[in-house]
């Protein structure tokens, strides 16, 4: 409609702050509502449909030519803001319309300036994940509940630190293995990640030792209509998979539990790897030293030592394996001292050098703490 487009033309000549594109014509129509707010030097574009949102950034140049396609026939109303006068369009199902601008000292809500944004997170606040919305962390309307931000952010650290590792290479399809997955509400975020927003086509098995949860959880990925997310009851420790893995993930495996998966996905050569450990029992029974005694003279230091020096040797065997390795903080110390998470990516090469230096750092503090983690026996010990 002409009438609309010299409307919409002459609204933003007034430094509009934000736009709404509202009243689909029908039911059937993709998105419910759009907005248009501005930023520093652009404007951002959110599209809702029934459960997500789809972003997308213009130039201030572009934005009301974008507004004329995105209502074109589809919506009928439309109201926009700039700093003292509120504009609105409205459109009767036969087709008339009525243009209306006033002065306004409403302000409306709008993103802040670039460099005062907030963290963008890869799991937005506005979109319905179902799974997220079970676990109390988001409202029906997708919207983070306020006493769950911690949480929320947790959620999003772990997929960041999987992003940063899936993101190097093309993947279309990934194998993923969830030891220890419990009720598995990561694993079901991490697989609506990776097909809902990588559009990678991945196949998850969680494993745990207790039948009811399992069955819980096979009974949420189903009302989820997750079709390759699947739960078996089994043990870490000889596990057989019917798949070649390209992925390992394995949170809070007590103690001994993490080496086994560990070792299992480096048999099976999986390219990634993450694995948060907990309850770090094994050197802390055996750790003894004449040279550094005073790190075991106090429980509490010998505790937490035994557990750093546990995940190092961890990380230098996987290193040892072919392996990048890094330990990185999972979840602020403020909340748990259990933070850290081993990634683990697979290299496409690498030197005798370098995996015969990895091996005898852990033997060198093997020997001067005489301990002899559950790894380093089912790697290397005849």
């Amino acid at each position: 409609m002409p009438e609309i487009n010299e409307y919409i033309l002459k609204i933003f000549e007034n430094n509009i702050q934000k736009a709404v594109i509202s009243k689909p014509v029908n039911k059937s129509c993709e998105y419910k509502k759009i907005t248009i707010t501005k930023m520093s030097n652009s404007y951002q574009v959110a599209k809702y449909t029934e459960k997500q949102v789809f972003h997308e950034n213009i130039t201030a140049e572009k934005v009301a030519e974008r507004c004329i396609e995105l209502i074109d026939n589809t919506y009928l109303q439309f109201n926009a803001w700039s700093l003292n006068k509120e504009f609105s369009i409205m459109i009767t199902k036969k087709g008339k319309v009525f243009y209306k601008a006033k002065n306004t000292t409403n302000q409306p809500s709008v993103a802040p300036a670039e460099h005062n944004r907030q963290k963008q997170y890869i799991l937005k606040e506005g979109t319905v994940i179902e799974p997220l919305v079970d676990m109390g962390i988001f409202t029906k309307e997708g919207k983070v509940v306020k006493a769950m931000y911690d949480k929320y952010k947790q959620i999003n650290r772990l997929i960041e630190i999987i992003d940063d590792s899936v993101k190097q290479r093309d993947y279309k399809e990934l194998n993923i293995i969830d030891f220890g997955c419990g009720k598995s509400y990561l694993t079901f975020i991490v697989y609506y990640y990776l097909t809902e927003i990588k559009g990678i086509d991945a196949t998850i098995i969680g494993l745990d030792l207790k039948k009811d949860v399992i069955e819980k959880c096979n009974k949420a990925a189903e009302k989820y209509g997750y079709k390759n997310l699947h739960f078996e009851l089994g043990d870490i420790n000889g596990y057989k998979c019917p798949f070649d893995v390209d992925m390992v993930i394995t949170l809070h495996a007590c103690d001994t539990a993490t080496d086994f998966a560990l070792y299992n996905a480096i048999n099976w050569g999986a390219k990634m790897i993450f694995s948060v450990p907990c309850c770090q029992h094994e050197l802390n029974s055996q750790i003894k030293t004449e040279n550094l005694s005073l790190l075991t003279r106090y429980g509490i230091i010998q505790e937490r030592f035994s557990a750093l020096l546990t995940d190092s040797i961890r990380g230098n065997l996987l290193e040892y394996c072919g392996y990048k390795t890094q330990l990185l903080e999972f979840i602020d110390f403020a909340h748990t001292p259990k933070n850290i998470l081993i990634r683990a990516v697979l290299k496409d090469s690498q030197t005798n050098a370098t995996k015969e230096k990895a091996l005898n750092e852990v033997k060198s503090a093997m020997s001067e703490f005489n301990v002899e983690p559950t790894l380093y026996k089912l790697l290397l010990s005849k």
